[in-house]
């Protein structure tokens, strides 16, 4: 491992090199003998080597050649030469013999809703997840209702993980430096999650983002749109208000169909069957078409810049 490598930015790397910032991040992580990780991207083992000396050893996911190369000279490594969106979680759980297991890395920042997402469906065989990801996606996946990051991202990851921000790390932390602040958050699966299919939780959430889009942001041409968009959201009992207040239980009720008579927040009410039929009823009444919608909003936000995707923190789907 003498030759040096060359950071590759089709792969967006950026490797860990501040000393400070890798001791960190392993006692935020806190591995245990025997315990089986698995690392994302380890790069130049930066966070690798610490991690296999305190564990014995390390299964780590590595989609750079060279790197995985190096990484396989490594006696306590067990190496996956792949990209880890296309990676069976489950099927590496078992190689290993464990029954769940830990999840870390330093994910590449243009691919790292990707990889949560596809983290999301082998969720009941991990027990944390440990990430340095863009400071900037963090605040999305950490957000409360109500604020300018809580968005789509925020909903989907917090209906399965208790999450926290536990690290900031700065550029000056890296080799090339990113143009961006980075830090560490905590994903630990909760217990006992709501009952929804994530896809499906996932389209009502985008489905409704752009609505509210719609409905808020519209051109006088758009007019026509805007008011069956206004009017579906009506139905829903969301008269007035930003779609980025309702709680992450106002989502997972909405999917669910059930009647609850809390209050998530002020004039929106959780969603009840009778009201989820009626809405879907005129979804289809009003002719809003999902593709119309989406068409229209990437148009609107070509005209207006990127300040209302920045204020929603929407994810990419």
């Amino acid at each position: 491992m003498t030759t040096k490598h060359i950071a590759r930015k089709r792969f967006g790397q950026h490797f860990l090199t501040d000393p400070a910032i890798i001791d960190a991040i392993v006692r935020a992580i806190g591995p245990r003998p025997g315990q089986a990780m698995v690392e994302i991207g380890p790069g130049l083992a930066a966070l690798t080597q610490p991690l296999v000396e305190r564990l014995g050893r390390l299964a780590v996911i590595e989609l750079d050649r060279d790197l995985a190369a190096r990484l396989r000279q490594h006696g306590q490594l067990t190496v996956t030469e792949a990209d880890v969106l296309k990676v069976d979680f489950a099927e590496l759980a078992q190689s290993l013999g464990a029954p769940k297991l830990r999840v870390v890395g330093n994910l590449p920042y243009n691919i790292s809703t990707p990889i949560l997402f596809h983290l999301l469906e082998y969720v009941d065989g991990i027990v944390d997840q440990h990430f340095m990801l863009q400071k900037e996606v963090i605040d999305r996946m950490v957000a409360a209702p109500a604020t300018s990051d809580y968005g789509r991202l925020s909903v989907m990851l917090q209906w399965r993980y208790a999450m926290e921000n536990v690290l900031f790390v700065p550029p000056a932390s890296f080799d090339p430096p990113p143009r961006v602040d980075s830090a560490v958050v905590r994903m630990v699966p909760l217990a006992q999650p709501p009952a929804v299919d994530a896809r499906l939780l996932s389209e009502l959430v985008l489905l409704f983002l752009y609505l509210g889009f719609i409905a808020l942001h519209a051109t006088i041409d758009d007019a026509p749109l805007a008011d069956k968009a206004g009017a579906v959201l009506a139905l829903a009992g969301i008269i007035d208000i930003p779609i980025n207040v309702l709680s992450v239980q106002w989502w997972t009720t909405l999917h669910q169909g059930a009647s609850i008579s809390l209050t998530s927040a002020p004039g929106a009410t959780l969603p009840t069957l009778t009201g989820i039929v009626a809405m879907a009823t005129g979804f289809c009444l009003y002719g809003c078409s999902v593709a119309l919608l989406r068409l229209r909003c990437v148009i609107l936000e070509r005209e207006r810049g990127s300040a209302w995707v920045a204020a929603r923190g929407r994810a990419s789907p």
